[in-house]
């Protein structure tokens, strides 16, 4: 688990027809597509008396809806994975600032947007996997990655993939362009493959021996723990992992979180709904049902996600890494990253 010291811590479900203002509805976009994120919308509806009606997609979908309604958007709450996705939405205008005395006290300050315009309500640690009967000296860092001693080793997924977007830019925003240009330049060289597939697929490559080292976010591997995941939970055994950078930033991780939508119609509602997120009760949700790391310090982690150890996260502020993204891309585009 976590250091106390650091975190501790589209198809429309109901009508969303009219822009009006409905008392006792909540519209929200999200692009989170976990079954178990279904005891967060029945636990909120249960106590406040809200309807949720969902629309339900990709995040660049949901995303360029909103853009296309415009001020006649139903949307009240945009709810989607990862720093870059909802950098997009607030640079395009999408989302408002919000004022909330509880958003501001449970969510650390590293998980908000620097407006206010979105807030982090869980975590996935990005972490290097390797195979143990093989590396006998696996990386220790992201930059690691890079060295020569891994040519044709390294697993990792594709450059249009929002984990890889925002990991070159904590790399950019904590060690500069250049270093960041240097290290893409390197893992490129290292891949045992060209970049295909998910974080899952990354960790079966190492499992079918196709490269001994796999880049992906924690709760793909812890999810192999809690339950069964074809061509991996078998095999699981073989792999080790390490939390990058610990004697330096500490290990990256990518954020699940919301925001209120510009033209929210039910916008009280929607503020209601972002402080239960960071309720304990949902934060709990969150580990326990999809393997998270909870935003909120002090939340107890579900066992396959407290069997990972303990390491220091990144405290790195994420508005800061948001504005370095399209940096990122660029390096990507210049080394041949596919």
């Amino acid at each position: 688990m976590l250091k106390s010291t650091t975190i501790l811590a589209g198809a429309l479900i109901a009508a969303v027809a009219t822009t009006a203002a409905a008392e006792g509805e909540l519209n929200l976009y999200s692009s989170r597509h976990y079954d178990t994120d279904e005891r967060l919308y029945s636990d909120f509806e249960e106590a406040t008396g809200i309807t949720i009606n969902r629309i339900e997609g990709k995040a660049d979908e949901l995303i360029a809806r909103m853009s296309a309604e415009g001020a006649n958007s139903p949307a009240d709450i945009l709810l989607t994975v990862d720093t870059s996705r909802l950098a997009r939405a607030k640079n395009e205008g999408l989302l408002q600032a919000i004022d909330s005395d509880t958003l501001e006290a449970r969510v650390p300050g590293y998980l908000q947007d620097a407006d206010n315009q979105w807030f982090g309500f869980s975590q996935r640690a990005r972490i290097i996997f390797f195979d143990k009967a093989d590396v006998a000296t696996p990386p220790k860092t992201y930059l690691d990655l890079a060295d020569p001693a891994y040519k044709g080793q390294v697993c990792i997924r594709s450059s249009t993939n929002t984990y890889n977007q925002t990991l070159l830019a904590s790399i950019v925003t904590h060690h500069g362009e250049e270093a960041a240009t240097d290290w893409a330049k390197g893992v490129v060289a290292n891949m045992a493959r060209a970049p295909q597939g998910g974080d899952t697929d990354q960790l079966r490559g190492i499992v079918s021996g196709e490269c001994e080292i796999a880049v992906g976010n924690s709760y793909y591997f812890a999810r192999s723990i809690r339950k069964d995941v074809k061509g991996l939970s078998a095999e699981r055994d073989m792999i080790g992992w390490v939390f990058p950078a610990q004697d330096a930033e500490g290990a990256h991780m990518n954020l699940s979180g919301a925001g209120v939508a510009v033209n929210a119609p039910n916008k009280e509602n929607a503020v209601k709904f972002l402080e239960y997120l960071a309720s304990d009760q949902a934060q709990q949700y969150f580990s326990a049902g999809n393997d998270e790391y909870p935003a909120v310090p002090g939340v107890a982690l579900a066992p396959s996600i407290a069997a990972l150890g303990h390491f220091k996260p990144d405290d790195v502020q994420l508005s800061d890494v948001a504005k370095n993204i399209p940096t990122a891309q660029k390096i990507f585009d210049q080394v041949g990253w596919e």
